[in-house]
């Protein structure tokens, strides 16, 4: 219990630097998004209307940086993010109430398939070294240093321009309703099939790498070589022995993927214009919108610390000497 309250307790103070740090540099960024706002409205809008503007994003300049700061505090300790500069007039909380189910559905299932398989060939092919599986490794490096980006247009140019199997962008058909029916849900799975084929075929090589290098380092170890003598069988020598502890570094990188869930991968939203999380915060940071990016950067920041929080205790639960020590 005690290093469960010292590890939230450093989680708390880590989570209050990165909320200070996601306030200030919005701010520090050159340009004016009221007047960006203003341009939009083509002169429509009046002094007096200009003026609140300022005051209701929190840009009023006749307050100082620390009251704008206990602003945004109080904004945030009632559930307020904000309204969005780029979707004005709607809230920043309504606009990523929106896009993090999209980016859920993807980022989620395609980063646990790449985990999940990416570990189970990883153990075999480490601990079965010099077999075919084994062979394909110069195959999985050159995967992992293709960009995610490069495989999603290369992907739109083979699949949906030239034979035209998936659709190109989008989250669904125009003409389909969002709604919980068949038809929408079918045509949001036909339109995430292709970015989710293409970031799982660009991760599942760096979760393969990496497992393997740890059950070749783990299988020479003296604990192994025991259970190997004691007579153990094959299957439960590598997967009690040496997968458990090989295991723990993905099991970091894991908890640190599922973090990062939240915020998308932005360069595959992009490239294929899928509504989600990560293709909104693009959209914020060409419009200056600072409530936006402190709301993504919020829900990022939290999603992190919580998976980090939640790898520590299944360190605890697959390392007894990280029990030990705490």
């Amino acid at each position: 219990m005690k290093y469960l309250l010292q590890r939230l307790a450093f989680y708390a103070v880590t989570a209050w630097a990165a909320i200070t740090i996601n306030f200030v540099i919005p701010r520090l960024m050159p340009g004016d998004p009221v007047q960006a706002l203003i341009n939009r409205f083509q002169g429509q809008l009046s002094t007096k209307a200009i003026d609140s503007l300022y005051t209701l994003f929190g840009l009023d300049e006749e307050r100082s940086l620390w009251q704008q700061y206990l602003d945004y505090w109080g904004n945030l300790l009632r559930g307020d993010l904000g309204t969005s500069f780029a979707f004005f007039p709607t809230g920043v909380g309504d606009i990523i109430a929106e896009s993090l189910p999209w980016t859920l559905a993807l980022m989620g299932v395609t980063t646990l398939i790449s985990f999940v398989l990416g570990t189970g060939i990883g153990i075999y092919a480490g601990w079965r070294r010099g077999s075919w599986l084994d062979g394909l490794l110069p195959v999985t490096t050159f995967i992992s240093s293709i960009p995610y980006f490069w495989l999603g247009l290369l992907a739109i140019s083979v699949f949906a321009v030239q034979w035209r199997v998936f659709p190109a962008s989008g989250g669904h058909d125009a003409s389909v309703v969002p709604g919980m029916t068949w038809g929408f849900i079918s045509s949001a799975l036909y339109h995430a099939l292709l970015p989710a084929i293409t970031i799982v075929v660009s991760a599942v090589a760096g979760w393969i790498l990496g497992m393997r290098n740890m059950m070749v380092s783990v299988s020479s170890e003296d604990y192994v070589l025991v259970a190997q003598a004691k007579g153990l069988s094959e299957r439960r020598v590598m997967f009690s022995y040496a997968a458990r502890n090989a295991i723990l570094p993905n099991i970091s990188n894991f908890a640190l993927s599922l973090g990062f869930i939240v915020g998308g991968t932005l360069l595959v939203e992009m490239v294929f214009s899928y509504p989600g999380i990560g293709y909104r915060l693009f959209q914020a940071v060409g419009a200056k919108d600072y409530p936006m990016m402190q709301g993504v950067f919020l829900i990022i920041t939290l999603a992190v610390l919580a998976a980090n929080l939640l790898a520590d205790l299944a360190y605890m639960a697959l390392d007894p000497r990280t029990r030990r020590e705490a």
